[in-house]
């Protein structure tokens, strides 16, 4: 049977023997730990661990082996949240869009390019106007329009999509629209946005001419997860760029495009990665 990999991702309240347990465990099958993060969150009292390893368990049936032998050898003694993911497998993505092209394209892009470890399950959109963009690289495009008074009758078409074509993930990639309690329940743990980083500050409408008019310095992007807490979930990435008096309303917008894109692409290559756990209202993210 031929070696594959996985990737392994456990947290746990703190205490001694936590990495010993998870790599005692693997080197007694025989796996290869090939990469391996650990941070411990002193004022949570919680360990967090990913570890990424060859193993022979090259199957379906060897993977629930693995997980069921894990899981009565370690997990239960330290009350441990885990899983395994086989690193071949891509996360299956449906990507959320209104008018707005920047992040969307980015991703498609790097999707294309291989450079993200998802696999676009569609794009969704409450207007048509990035039909021809999703199209052109050859992915099924969703416009459902929310006509007056039936926004929860569009949402809920969005969430069957989500569960019809085994979503792992939906991504708002500028879907301006405010998703329901239900939905953030739902999607709770599996839904990332992004938005510029003049939130709360500058709300509404043209944001980034509040923000030239306020004479800002900095602009950036905020990528979190969906939560009931409109745009407070927990943050995954953020990033900033530095603006002075001599750029227009227009320029900081191009320029908060680009950064929103990069936050985005890094956010979603984080989750499908798996190296982001929700950790309260923070997130911890083992990046190496």
């Amino acid at each position: 049977m031929s070696r594959a990999s996985y990737t392994l991702k456990a947290s746990c309240t703190d205490t001694v023997g936590i990495v010993a347990a998870v790599t005692g465990f693997i080197a007694a099958r025989g796996g290869l730990i090939t990469e391996m993060s650990h941070f411990v969150d002193d004022e949570a009292q919680k360990s967090f661990i990913r570890t990424v390893f060859e193993d022979d368990a090259a199957d379906a049936t060897g993977l629930e082996q693995m997980r069921a032998s894990f899981k009565n050898e370690v997990a239960k003694k330290f009350g441990m949240l885990f899983g395994f993911y086989p690193a071949e497998t891509k996360m299956r993505s449906l990507i959320a869009v209104s008018k707005q092209s920047h992040c969307l394209n980015a991703l498609l892009h790097r999707w294309a390019d291989g450079h993200l470890p998802i696999d676009v399950t569609g794009v969704v959109s409450n207007h048509d106007d990035q039909r021809s963009l999703v199209e052109w690289y050859k992915l099924p495009f969703h416009h459902y329009a929310i006509e007056k008074g039936k926004k929860p009758q569009q949402e809920a078409r969005i969430l069957a999509l989500f569960e019809e074509t085994q979503s792992e993930l939906l991504v708002l990639a500028r879907y301006m629209q405010i998703l329901t309690p239900h939905a953030c329940e739902v999607l709770a743990g599996r839904c990332i946005n992004i938005h510029h980083s003049f939130l709360p500050g500058f709300k509404g409408a043209r944001p980034y001419h509040q923000a030239y008019e306020r004479g800002v310095k900095l602009t950036g992007a905020t990528a979190h997860y969906v939560n009931l807490d409109l745009d407070e979930g927990p943050i995954i990435e953020q990033d900033v760029e530095r603006v002075d008096h001599s750029m227009k309303p227009e320029e900081l917008e191009r320029l908060g495009q680009d950064v929103e894109s990069g936050v985005l692409n890094r956010a979603v290559r984080w989750h499908a990665e798996h190296r982001v756990f929700e950790n309260g209202k923070r997130t911890v993210v083992l990046k190496h």
